[in-house]
């Protein structure tokens, strides 16, 4: 019997992947990503392609046509897509709450002091923001 499980992520790592360098570049053909891409590891034009139709089709990139390329530009910026993303991770992961999600980066992490340091420092700043 096969079981209809739901990902943690609307994204895959590929997808990840190119938005992060369509972010990076702000409008980029699939020549361009596929470049960027082939760099770190060999990957078809066409999976690349793809992956940009369907980043367009999820609302996360627009596209225009330029002569007979495509160029694609973010739609949604990378700081609302990890927030979104956290936000969806705390409720399925955490049960809703972002203190076990903070805990077990704490425990279970090998955080460097300096890392611990920044962290103390963005709570104290959110809490000098509140009084």
């Amino acid at each position: 019997m096969r079981r209809n499980r739901k990902s943690l992520s609307p994204l895959g790592e590929t997808e990840m992947e190119v938005l992060h360098h369509v972010w990076d570049l702000g409008r980029a053909s699939v020549a361009d990503v596929r470049e960027r891409i082939a760099q770190q590891r060999p990957v078809a034009y066409t999976t690349v392609m793809t992956v940009m139709r369907n980043l367009a089709e999820k609302g996360y990139l627009s596209f225009e046509r330029d002569g007979n390329t495509y160029l694609y530009a973010p739609l949604r910026s990378a700081g609302d897509v990890r927030r979104s993303l956290v936000h969806d991770l705390v409720q399925k992961v955490f049960g809703g709450s972002p203190t076990a999600l903070v805990q077990t980066l704490v425990t279970d992490e090998r955080l460097s002091e300096a890392e611990i340091e920044r962290i103390r420092s963005l709570i104290d700043g959110m809490e000098e923001g509140h009084e």
